[in-house]
């Protein structure tokens, strides 16, 4: 039997050989612009987003524009994405605090990000890692399932699984590694169904309960 040890670096190795280059899923040329796409992809596909913010991004592609909006304007724009009432409201708050607190400019560090209205710890994590290279290990569902799948974490929640992995795995990988997870939930290691033959690292070294759920 591995240890989590021995775990983390056959995650390691394996997902390089997949996914050697980790493109960011969600479209944006700046550090608003994702900032705007990450916290409308809570709970909405990456796909759907990036259909959506070539429209909002033509009404306004920072913070100084956006602030300037009519909330329903905004609201009616993002409505595919689900939760618009409340995104809608978030994103224009957040860009009049950006332009009145930091000038416009999007803060670096975690704590400040969180301070701004819809960005909770995954979707600042995300932005700090993506947009700044600031090492950061943002767990969303594909991470929580696989990271518990692979008995790297209990999988209480999403603060303890985000805690083990950062322990198993170094530092230097958190951002790219982050993404080659996602990638690898998608496409290999679905929540429904998992396949045998198909999620061949849990075949490898998941837990005996992941194990009974591959069909």
């Amino acid at each position: 039997m591995m240890t989590k040890k021995e775990k983390g670096s056959y995650i390691i190795s394996e997902l390089e050989k997949l996914y050697p280059t980790t493109p960011v899923p969600l479209d944006h040329k700046d550090p608003y612009t994702l900032l705007i796409a990450v916290l409308l992809s809570a709970q909405c596909t990456d796909v759907r987003v990036n259909k959506i913010t070539p429209a909002l991004f033509q009404l306004a592609d920072n913070p100084f524009d956006m602030s300037k909006q009519d909330i329903d304007e905004i609201r009616l724009i993002i409505r595919p994405c689900g939760l618009s009432p409340r995104k809608s409201k978030a994103i224009h708050e957040l860009s009049a605090i950006l332009v009145d607190k930091y000038n416009g400019v999007v803060p670096k560090e975690l704590d400040l990000l969180e301070e701004l209205p819809g960005v909770g710890h995954k979707t600042a994590s995300v932005v700090v890692s993506q947009a700044f290279g600031i090492p950061a290990f943002p767990v969303d569902t594909h991470i929580h399932r696989l990271i518990t799948r692979w008995g790297i974490s209990s999988g209480k929640n999403v603060v303890q699984t985000e805690k083990d992995a950062k322990r198993i795995f170094p530092k230097s990988l958190w951002n790219k590694l982050h993404l080659q997870i996602i990638f690898y939930g998608r496409e290999y290691s679905p929540a429904r169904s998992p396949k045998f033959e198909v999620d061949f690292i849990t075949r490898q070294i998941g837990t005996k309960a992941a194990l009974k759920e591959l069909k």
